[in-house]
């Protein structure tokens, strides 16, 4: 049976159904698309809006879309899909297609994030607090958001995407969403609130409520029975002429120059903000029930590891003791603290703006792990051990690779984050070796998968993780 969407008091028949063909060719070839490499097998609308009327010169909906790619019911993304008669060539980059039946036919929808116009009308929504369907905006009232800014769209991003506004705000629309409380808004709100400087506070949010109550209006007919709320899209403050952890740590290298003073600076900015982080939200103490299910998950990705990539396997029985070590601890009766953490921490999430500050930036986690474990408390050393990975990984970027340059940041990052913290990370060689370990496991197999090139990278830190324990 074809679904049906109510737009606007008017039902849609076939609106989903028309698109189903050229979104199985687009969507799988954008960057941002989690399920590369499996067919998508079909299509169900989870809600549909109507934002500008689609028999108009622009039309634009907003679309909650569940690509099924096997058994359950899929990743559910989020579309912003813009319609015109044709496009102008300046987004040519933004074609999906020219939809040959149903309400949209003979008409051309593209990606609308590349028109200004759409982005307008989604600064407006977030501006005006509006309520449109399903969709939801709200707002900071301390921060003022002015009307008319002029957008652009940033490239070259991986799971996200963004648009900037005037240089004066960016806003970052999440493409593959889940319900539920959206750490990427959750801990720079909570940061705010403490008046945490590291983080840009959330001037404006975008979500999406799918109760009940909704009843025909803006939902979509796939019988999933959502009763969510989405967090779709953050905007905050444009950090205007800051620069990119990642690029200029690269930038730095490629000079000969030194990166210890601002390695130092970045670890006092990491542990400023873990500080707020613990003054704001709860905190937990790990022992031996907590430590041993970790534990056990950290040395099931090894085994896993091991099996998918040979060139780890001689390497693998030294690791596992990095994971026996922190299991030993907690029986002998050591705790840990956890707490909210940035969950996937390095270079590229971290910005120095034009004053030499350092500021945190995306607070998702890992968008491939679950929800309910990225908002789970950690300890902070996760945080320190995925930086002191970036640190290698830019070393070895170089041509040739700079170990000793990695080996200055590493150092450096701890003694900041220390003198802000009060307790180094390196004073626990247990537990960040676990940590650091678990993630080297991690990038091997990502790179064997997915940049055979840099297979090295990962497996240097292998071999200097496992060294203590090599026979």
């Amino acid at each position: 049976m074809a679904e049906t969407v109510t737009l606007s008091g008017k039902t849609v028949p076939g609106l989903l159904g028309s698109l189903d063909p050229l979104l199985r060719e687009w969507l799988p070839r954008q960057r941002w698309f989690a399920g590369k490499g499996r067919p998508i097998t079909g299509f169900s609308l989870v809600a549909a809006t109507e934002l500008l009327p689609a028999d108009s010169r622009l039309g634009l909906y907003h679309l909650l879309v569940r690509a099924r790619q096997g058994p359950g019911p899929g990743d559910c993304y989020q579309l912003l899909i813009g319609v015109r008669e044709a496009l102008p060539p300046r987004l040519a980059p933004a074609l999906i297609g020219h939809v040959a039946q149903g309400p949209l036919a003979g008409r051309t929808v593209f990606d609308a994030l590349y028109d200004a116009r759409p982005a307008e009308v989604l600064l407006e929504a977030l501006r005006t607090r509006a309520r449109i369907g399903a969709l939801r905006c709200e707002r900071d009232p301390g921060q003022e958001i002015p009307s008319g800014l002029v957008p652009r769209r940033l490239t070259g991003e991986q799971s996200n995407s963004s648009v900037v506004f005037g240089d004066t705000f960016i806003l970052k629309l999440l493409r593959r969403v889940v319900p539920g409380v959206n750490p990427d808004l959750e801990l720079p709100l909570a940061l705010a609130r403490e008046g945490c400087p590291r983080v840009p506070a959330p001037a404006a949010w975008l979500q999406a409520d799918l109760g009940e109550s909704q009843g025909g209006d803006g939902r979509g007919g796939d019988g999933q029975g959502e009763d969510e709320s989405y967090v779709l899209g953050v905007l905050q403050p444009y950090l205007q002429g800051a620069a990119d952890g990642w690029e200029l740590a690269l930038r730095e290298l490629a000079k000969g120059e030194d990166f210890a003073a601002e390695a130092r600076a970045l670890g006092r900015a990491t542990a400023e903000v873990h500080g707020a982080l613990a003054r704001a939200l709860p905190t937990a103490t790990l022992g031996p029930s907590q430590i041993g299910p970790m534990v056990d998950g950290m040395t099931e990705r090894l085994d896993a590891a091991a099996q998918a990539v040979p060139a780890l396997r001689p390497y693998a029985p030294a690791l596992r003791t990095a994971f026996t070590a922190l299991a030993d601890l907690a029986a002998e009766g050591r705790t840990w603290t956890a707490q909210r953490v940035h969950g996937d921490l390095h270079l590229g999430q971290c910005l120095r703006t034009s004053a030499g500050e350092w500021t945190l930036i995306d607070f998702e986690g890992e968008p491939a792990r679950p929800l309910a474990e990225r908002r789970m408390p950690q300890p902070t050393v996760r945080d320190v051990a995925g930086m002191l990975r970036s640190f290698d990984y830019a070393a070895h970027s170089a041509d040739p690779p700079d170990p000793g340059w990695a080996h200055a940041c590493r150092a450096a990052y701890c003694s900041g984050y220390a003198e802000a913290a009060g307790v180094d990370p390196r004073t626990d060689p247990v537990l960040l070796r676990a940590y650091e370990t678990d993630k080297a496991v991690y990038e091997v197999v990502y790179e064997a998968r997915h940049r055979p090139d840099w297979l090295p990278v990962p497996l240097s830190a292998i071999h200097r993780l496992a060294a203590p324990d090599l026979p």
